[in-house]
């Protein structure tokens, strides 16, 4: 099965979402950290009350996170699971 067209198609898929996104994330993330060790003036800026632009980022991380999940739950279900059921039957149908 791992020689098929329909496995090798699976994983392509599964590269094209996966590689960029954790390519994103990570600079997203990195960005954050430089910014963090770096840029002080610009981080401990306050915006209202005691909520500064390093508290906002860094609850986008976290924002980021469940968007990411999301994305990929949407993705997995148009564009992986049809070509995961089709591989899976046709394993389950030659074992029969």
């Amino acid at each position: 099965m791992q020689g098929s067209a329909d496995f090798a198609d699976l994983r392509r898929r599964l590269r094209v979402f996966v590689f960029p996104m954790t390519v994103l994330f990570l600079v997203w993330y990195l960005l954050y950290v430089l910014l963090a060790d770096y840029a002080h003036g610009f981080m401990s800026t306050k915006l209202f009350g005691n909520i500064n632009v390093g508290l906002i980022f860094g609850l986008l991380q976290f924002v980021s996170t469940f968007l990411i999940t999301w994305l990929y739950v949407r993705y997995a279900s148009r564009k992986l699971d049809p070509v995961s059921d089709k591989i899976r039957g046709e394993i389950e149908g030659e074992s029969e």
